[in-house]
């Protein structure tokens, strides 16, 4: 049996942003906390691989680190438009554990709209506006796989 790895972009994204602390340290920086004291606090995460992740995701270009105090030198840390783009990621995946593993309490955190009403993700088709449903979108050009 031979294996055949497929070339994806979730494999590429899986790369720079897969790491759970480097996922809820991204969330973080959306949710406002901008300061290294904040986002360990806030996440959890070692001091040393937190160190890490905030590194890659700037040296990627996801993150801007921008000096507020000179002594000891202090940064804050800020989502680049590239950054900014992984949203829509984040917003899917707290959707999914507020359906699915919220438990007895319910999801810890509401995110309201502009319009004033609770906001759930959802996915449309960029051409023509339409929310996707289950079994509407298909494979193109990609071989398919063996049953």
């Amino acid at each position: 049996m031979t294996s055949e790895v497929r070339e994806c972009s979730v494999a590429r994204t899986l790369e720079l942003v897969g790491a759970k602390w480097t996922l809820l340290a991204v969330r973080e920086l959306l949710l406002g906390s901008h300061r290294f004291e904040e986002i360990v606090r806030y996440t959890g995460a070692p001091r040393d691989i937190l160190t890490d992740r905030l590194r890659r995701l700037e040296a990627e270009g996801l993150v801007v680190r921008s000096q507020y105090q000179e002594r000891p030198p202090r940064f804050e840390y800020h989502l680049s438009d590239l950054g900014r783009s992984l949203i829509p990621i984040i917003a899917t995946m707290r959707e999914f554990g507020d359906r699915h593993l919220a438990g007895a309490d319910g999801p810890p955190l509401r995110l309201e709209h502009s319009c004033g009403e609770e906001y759930h993700p959802v996915l449309a088709c960029k051409a023509c506006g339409e929310v996707v449903g289950r079994g509407e979108v298909g494979v193109v050009g990609f071989p398919a796989a063996a049953n």
